[in-house]
């Protein structure tokens, strides 16, 4: 019998995704614990396997939420088994994110679960469901920074601080991003039920094109700077410095040299 709970089997977690934790939490013991010449790889393992982590969870979100809202369906889809692989578009959900933190280093949005909006009724029900994946990016982000913000640093050793500091950027940016009123992303779908069905119809062609054209924008360097001493002026204020994100992002981008410093730091 299905029911709001759903068949056990339609929300059993796939391995697909333990698959994926098991290599984050592997990774993030040998950034712990290796000085290596290996760990620039390390931290790539980590910070990719956990930003993944936090794609899927940005989904579940999503998924879970219109399924106490009223849409069933999102069972049937695979939505709530965390299975990357079962997203409607699962190289925007998950490849071109993960390429734009290797080429940029910026946690942009991927795609969505598609979501029945016509079962759901009440528009806090339909604000919610946006809200509900880039809020999945605020608390990951909080987690990540609360070494930081509560003092508690002693004894973490320098890789797996500033692979935290890296990871921590990813989230703040995607929860910022995402919550931008632009549409297709989420800070749209969070104030769409509330505008004018006369401007939806106008405005939904455009739709697909949103994230490209936030993409195409941060590539202005004016716009580009203003962006990111912005989200640096945020990090600063959870206790997480330029310097430490930056260090993060050298050790992750192992295949280049931009920060040496960084890697001498972590290697003494």
């Amino acid at each position: 019998m299905t029911s709001a709970t759903t068949r056990s089997s339609e929300r059993r977690v796939s391995p697909v995704f333990l698959g994926i934790g098991a290599i984050m939490a592997v990774t993030g013991w040998a950034v712990w614990a290796d000085s290596s010449p290996s760990l620039g790889f390390a931290v790539f393992l980590f910070v990719t396997a956990a930003w993944i982590v936090s794609l899927c969870l940005h989904e579940y979100a999503h998924a879970r939420t219109a399924l106490h809202s009223g849409d069933l369906t999102v069972a049937a889809k695979g939505y709530l088994t965390l299975n990357p692989l079962k997203y409607t578009h699962a190289v925007l959900s998950i490849v071109l994110p993960v390429l734009f933190v290797i080429m940029g280093g910026i946690g942009l949005p991927g795609g969505a679960v598609f979501i029945e909006r016509h079962r759901i009724r009440g528009r806090w029900k339909h604000s919610l469901i946006s809200a509900a994946g880039p809020l999945t990016n605020v608390l990951f982000a909080v987690v990540c920074t609360a070494p930081f913000w509560l003092g508690a640093l002693d004894g973490v050793p320098l890789a797996f601080r500033f692979a935290l500091a890296f990871l921590a950027l990813l989230q703040v940016t995607a929860a910022i991003l995402n919550f931008l009123p632009v549409p297709g992303l989420d800070g749209y779908g969070v104030i769409e039920p509330w505008l004018s069905p006369g401007f939806r119809r106008q405005v939904e062609p455009y739709a697909p094109f949103g994230l490209l054209a936030v993409f195409g924008i941060l590539f202005i360097p004016e716009v580009n700077h203003a962006f990111f001493d912005a989200i640096f002026a945020l990090m600063d204020g959870l206790g997480v410095s330029r310097a430490e994100v930056a260090c993060g992002q050298d050790l992750y981008r192992f295949w280049t040299e931009q920060y040496p410093v960084c890697t001498e730091a972590v290697s003494r």
